[in-house]
């Protein structure tokens, strides 16, 4: 168990193996390559069941939503239930969901689908890094194997999108839902087979009034987000109830104390406070990029499925390439400019995807995506080092899952607020630009706001 010592047949059953790695970073690379294939099949989606903008955007956004509302529960969970066995619960989940987006008869249930994908995925990856940080008790070994486990998200990236672009073309919108399925299980197989038991109580306790609160609250925000062109009273009822279900989260979680899931002063603490703002900077204008832009050049005929996925494939390269460096080149350049300034360059490449429509340029788009990643790869790891080193080091997995926690809730808004900015201004070029260039000064704001909050 972490944080108290083991008997010795205990500790045996904790040592390090590469399947036990491999089933960890399966796990990864399974809920990144859903959520980058997804977006390539958007527009094919919307074809067939004749879906609207709104539809489409609950497609992608149900997952990222029900990730971000579940992520710190279910590292919760794993610790009081058993990482192992919430980490299968969340693949078996994760598995049987993919199918019933397979075989989804309408988008209704294909969004009940992606739904329960996204709460899988809520189970699977807080407890794949808790059983990691458990059974690699070197800290040099662990941060080899982080290394490993985290590049598995460059991975993916390359291999979702040029994968899924293929099968687009050649067997349809569905077959991207199958892809998932022969990995999640192997993830599930391997765990049951290699993976030790663990957990750690510590007193704390499920807080239900906590998870609803939260729930409702970025539940009805984005859900206000997407209505709001279609019906805008309706919107602003749920804007209304987030409002409200904020304000009772936060009450609710300032009686709580050191217990509460989001624990009242850390966002406080001004390194921690400029991680989260930069992190959730760029995810916005990251993953509404990766909803708009694929969506665009299919409905206007300018790329295919297997275009797309090649086009996309600069961004993920650059990713592998310049993450492994990201420390080294903090400890030369400073944390601010690494922080800020990586999410700024994020912002330059949103904003070259959001000119290309006047030249109507495609090489520009990819140069873009490029300048999208090399931003990625800059600061997504110091973001994560800031908040981590922001708290003590028994608070450390909390400030880690709370920055998770602000990605992911910048990717719902960001999918929801420059899907609904393309779909009012036409969903053509002149949708893109204003889409892109909201998502860009959101970028800079964030960028701004991380630079002079984490800089020493």
């Amino acid at each position: 168990m972490h944080g108290t010592s083991l008997p010795p047949a205990a500790a045996a059953k904790m040592r390090p193996s590469p399947l036990i790695l491999a089933a960890l970073s399966l796990a990864v690379v399974v809920a990144q390559v859903d959520t980058s294939v997804t977006n390539l099949a958007v527009a094919p989606i919307g074809g067939y069941f004749a879906a609207g903008s709104a539809e489409l955007q609950w497609v992608v956004d149900a997952y990222n939503l029900a990730y971000a509302v579940l992520l710190l529960t279910g590292g919760l969970l794993a610790d009081l239930w058993g990482r192992r066995r919430v980490f299968m619960l969340g693949a078996a989940l994760f598995t049987a969901a993919s199918l019933v987006c397979t075989f989804a008869p309408n988008v209704g249930c294909l969004i009940v689908g992606r739904t329960a994908a996204g709460l899988g995925a809520a189970l699977m990856i807080p407890a794949s890094l808790a059983i990691l940080r458990v059974v690699w008790s070197d800290p040099r070994e662990r941060g080899r194997a982080l290394g490993i486990w985290t590049g598995c998200y460059g991975l993916a990236m390359v291999v979702g999108p040029t994968t899924g672009g293929v099968l687009l073309a050649h067997f349809g919108w569905r077959s991207i839902f199958v892809m998932v399925v022969p990995l999640s299980l192997a993830a599930l197989v391997l765990a049951s087979r290699v993976v030790p038991e663990s957990a750690d109580r510590k007193g704390r306790a499920f807080d239900a009034r906590a998870q609803v609160a939260g729930a409702l609250a970025l539940g009805c925000l984005a859900f206000g987000a997407i209505e709001f062109n279609a019906s805008p009273l309706i919107a602003g009822v749920a804007l209304l109830v987030a409002a409200l279900a904020s304000a009772a989260f936060v009450r609710i979680e300032g009686r709580q104390g050191a217990a509460a899931l989001v624990p009242l002063d850390m966002p406080r603490i001004r390194p921690f406070r400029g991680a989260a703002a930069g992190a959730g900077g760029m995810t916005f204008g990251m993953y509404g990029l990766l909803f708009v832009l694929p969506l665009y050049w299919q409905s206007s005929g300018q790329l295919d499925a297997v275009g797309v996925g090649l086009a996309l494939l600069p961004l993920g390269l650059i990713y592998i390439l310049v993450s492994p460096f990201s420390g080294r080149l903090g400890e030369r350049l400073g944390v601010g400019v690494m922080t800020g300034g990586g999410v700024a360059v994020i912002a330059l490449g949103v904003l070259l995807v959001a000119l290309s429509p006047i030249w109507n340029s495609l090489p520009l788009s990819i140069v873009g995506l490029t300048m999208t990643g090399l931003g990625m790869g800059i600061a997504t790891g110091p973001l994560t080092a800031v908040a981590v080193g922001a708290v003590g080091p028994e608070r450390s997995g909390t400030a880690s899952s709370i920055v998770n926690v602000v990605r992911m809730t910048g990717a719902t808004l960001g999918v929801a607020v420059l899907g609904a900015v393309f779909a009012r201004a036409g969903s053509g070029p002149v949708g893109l630009a204003a889409a892109m260039g909201l998502g860009c000064l959101i970028q800079i704001a964030g960028a701004a706001t991380a630079w002079r909050l984490t800089r020493r």
